[in-house]
């Protein structure tokens, strides 16, 4: 696995002759690597004859300073799980080198028409900009045929190919399937913060996602709603936000409709540790 920290080389790399013509993916990442990550690498290998993977703490996602400085860095062992993982190069960018031109990346603003404002967005002021930013500075870096995300950001994933599609990126997203611990959490970087027994817990969010799907020809969803908020109160788990969904629009609605494709979204706290997962409705 070769490893570059400058994007001149990395292009220069990808635009050797023997690349011509050959697919390339792409997965962006954070750092602190877990098997969901590696799920997005592994499918990227099957599909392209290139994989690139970024490491890269993107600041200006961050609206709160301290999660920024909670995250976790553990690169000597991000290394280690990718060259077994296979993955072709890893990109270390800095700064500087995502970002030339400094904070004045933080004034750009992408037309996300709505998208930015609900959910995520409503709680995480400024984040989906910031993920614009990075991802349209880095897919303008690696110009990748296909671009690899997850399930578990159902909302990044519309917010992306609504930047994609402004900025007429040349790449295509592939969505993974959400990888879970054996309780069902949804695998996270996050959840190295949680403690054993917190992470036994977290559980719960998983479990009453299946409670809603299940339940939903015989309940209307505000009273399933009432039923889990209660449920995850009592295991610790403090919710911020439970909301039914259109799986296009992002619009929120408040009632079963055979008629459309729906999604459950949640986000919640345990342990002072924000986690958020989802489930298409079956």
């Amino acid at each position: 696995m070769l490893i570059i920290k400058h994007p001149t080389s990395l292009k220069s790399i990808l635009n050797k002759k023997y690349l011509k013509g050959r697919t390339v993916g792409f997965v962006p990442t954070m750092g602190a690597l877990h098997e969901g990550h590696l799920s997005l690498v592994r499918a990227s290998l099957r599909a392209n004859n290139v994989t690139v993977v970024s490491i890269f703490v993107n600041p200006l996602q961050f609206n709160d300073a301290a999660d920024l400085e909670k995250y976790p860095v553990t690169i000597e062992k991000d290394i280690l799980l990718l060259s077994e993982a296979g993955a072709d190069i890893l990109f270390l960018p800095g700064f500087s080198d995502v970002y030339p031109e400094g904070d004045q990346a933080a004034r750009a603003h992408y037309d996300l028409k709505g998208l930015e404002s609900v959910f995520e967005g409503k709680y995480r002021p400024g984040h989906f900009q910031g993920v614009c930013a990075v991802v349209d500075r880095l897919l303008s870096i690696v110009t990748p045929t296909n671009l690899y995300l997850g399930q578990k950001d159902f909302q990044q994933v519309a917010v992306l190919r609504k930047m994609i599609q402004l900025k007429n990126h040349k790449t295509k997203i592939v969505v993974c399937p959400i990888v879970r611990e054996q309780n069902g959490l949804a695998m996270s970087s996050r959840n190295a913060r949680l403690s054993p027994k917190g992470k036994e817990k977290a559980g719960e969010i998983y479990q009453c996602l299946k409670i809603i799907n299940e339940k939903a020809a015989q309940k209307p969803f505000e009273m399933l709603k009432a039923i889990v908020i209660n449920r995850l109160s009592e295991n610790g788990i403090k919710t911020e936000y439970l909301a039914l969904a259109d799986t296009l629009t992002l619009e929120e609605v408040h009632s079963f409709d055979t008629n459309r494709h729906l999604i459950i979204l949640i986000a919640a706290f345990i342990e002072g540790v924000r986690l958020i997962d989802n489930m298409s409705l079956q």
